[in-house]
């Protein structure tokens, strides 16, 4: 059963930055994606940021510029650096990962961005 946790999470000052990590149970080399996902309170869940297996990296607008994503094959971790934060960016933050037809999600990690 693949297990992915996320921690990192917390509050923080509009402006601050938190880098959020995301431990993976099996090599991140076997899946073919890996992405980060929010929810905000009230809110629908949704996609972030993404890095496939080629490398290739990708962004919803609201975040371009001011997160970034990247991993760590070696510790089996993705990461999440986001700075500039902004109150809108408070939410649960989840890790994904895919293996084609399958998806896995953590708990997720709680972040707070007060005014």
């Amino acid at each position: 059963q693949v297990q992915l946790v996320e921690s990192g999470g917390g509050l923080v000052q509009a402006g601050g930055s938190l880098r959020l990590s995301c431990g993976v149970s099996e090599s991140i080399f076997s899946f073919n994606a890996m992405a980060w996902y929010r929810q905000a309170p009230g809110k629908q869940r949704e996609w972030v940021a993404g890095i496939n297996s080629g490398g290739n990296l990708n962004y919803v607008d609201s975040v371009k510029g001011r997160f970034t994503i990247s991993r760590d094959n070696a510790k089996n971790t993705v990461y999440l650096q986001m700075s500039s934060l902004k109150p809108e960016d408070t939410a649960v933050y989840y890790c994904k990962a895919v293996r084609f037809p399958h998806d896995y999600w953590g708990k997720g990690t709680l972040v707070t961005v007060s005014s």
